[in-house]
């Protein structure tokens, strides 16, 4: 069974799995993903959100920004803008540590410790070999990764920032290679 179908068959907590009762789902994350098997980095945030996600199937990205029609998302909009302009879209793998959406079909609710617990055996085995980019405070607390602002709620010009420097495309460190076994314990090596 891959990746895609243990997803789907998996509870995460009160979460609501958005593959587990569609096949459309499933098929754009199977595709999303070997698209990006090369991907060297892996931009890891909180959680699926009610308007991205939870839609489209695919993290930071709104069915909008697939279809050209339902709902757009702010943050999935920054994050694909800020890919662009650094000329990395294709080569960044996006991901949360909570694959399925805390909240409902109309909001979205910070996921429990359990919830976090039970979806980073999708992040251990997707960010394996590759460097990692924490996006918000929760998913740099969970992984030891690198951390760099949300663009939520006014972040859009720090994720931006952090980001270039996060990708060695500006001042400050630069992302490390994930190994799991230090996940959380902060001693990651920096490259």
């Amino acid at each position: 069974m891959d990746l895609v179908d243990r997803l789907a068959h998996t509870g995460i907590g009160a979460t609501y799995n958005q593959y587990a009762r569609s096949p459309l789902r499933r098929d754009r994350l199977r595709a999303y993903l070997a698209s990006r098997a090369h991907a060297e980095i892996i931009l890891v945030g909180e959680a699926a959100g009610y308007r991205g996600a939870r839609v489209s199937g695919i993290p930071f990205t709104s069915e909008r920004q697939l279809t050209g029609t339902g709902p757009a998302e702010a943050s999935a909009t920054i994050v694909q803008r800020v890919l662009a302009e650094l000329g990395v879209a294709e080569d960044v793998l996006l991901w949360n540590l909570v694959p399925t959406h805390p909240g409902t079909s109309t909001s979205n609710r910070p996921p429990t410790r359990a919830e976090v617990r039970d979806g980073r055996q999708f992040v251990d085995e997707l960010a394996r070999g590759r460097h990692v980019v924490a996006v918000g405070r929760l998913a740099a607390e969970a992984l030891g990764a690198l951390y760099v602002r949300h663009p939520s709620h006014g972040g859009a010009r720090a994720f931006a920032d952090g980001l270039r420097r996060a990708l060695g495309a500006g001042p400050g460190p630069a992302a490390f290679r994930y190994n799991p076994a230090s996940a959380g314990a902060r001693s990651a090596s920096f490259l």
